[in-house]
């Protein structure tokens, strides 16, 4: 792999991390409602599960999943499901005040490991990120060299700029606490789960290409 390559798809994977999806509206609201060790263990669970995407990509399982309708549709309904009540618990959330923020809270640990959780299964329950990243990866890996050390470096490359952007989005949730009112905070995070109904719906809508 070249590094002209290399450079062409830490670009590519830029402007793919910076489009608002579902682990980046998560990343904003735990920065809004946990502060950012709650947003920090979210996005831990978010890269996990780009990892674990990335390797099944490299082992050769998104053909599986482009090959199986029953597979597919599968992920895609239980994807729209949990995104739908995700939605609805965000709606539900109530911001945290500066004082929640900053203090440390003996149920923080337990709230961050809730937050691992619902971004890693968001990552997960995505078709479209798995069929996205059998299609898009490949394009970089030089078929001629082995190809385990070149999806590891492509992966830690996309992983490291999703993780930047992440925290780029949880630092605006925690700095709109210090600064915006209650409503506003309210209303920032209820569009966060207007987002999520939006992308389910999309899901629920989309295609594979050639479906």
């Amino acid at each position: 792999m070249s590094i002209d390559t290399l450079l062409l798809f830490a670009f590519a994977s830029i402007a793919l991390a910076i489009t608002p999806g579902p682990t980046m509206l998560l990343a904003l609201s735990n920065g809004i409602s946990g502060g950012m060790r709650a947003a920090a263990w979210g996005i831990a669970g978010a890269s996990l599960g780009s990892c674990i995407v990335i390797t099944t990509v490299a082992l050769g399982l998104g053909s599986l999943l482009a090959a199986s309708e029953w597979l597919f549709n599968a992920i895609r309904v239980a994807g729209v499901l949990y995104l739908v009540w995700l939605g609805i618990k965000l709606w539900r959330t109530p911001p945290a005040d500066v004082g929640a923020v900053l203090a440390a809270s003996s149920a923080r640990p337990l709230r961050g490991r809730l937050a691992l959780l619902r971004s890693l299964a968001v990552a997960l329950s995505n078709p479209k990120s798995l069929l996205f990243f059998a299609a898009f990866l490949p394009q970089f890996v030089d078929t001629a060299q082995r190809q385990a050390p070149q999806y590891l470096v492509l992966g830690a490359v996309f992983v490291g700029i999703d993780t930047l952007v992440m925290l780029g989005y949880a630092t605006a949730g925690t700095q709109a606490v210090r600064w915006l009112s209650q409503g506003s905070l309210r209303a920032l995070n209820r569009g966060c789960a207007a987002g999520m109904w939006l992308l389910a719906a999309t899901l629920a809508v989309w295609r594979r290409p050639g479906a």
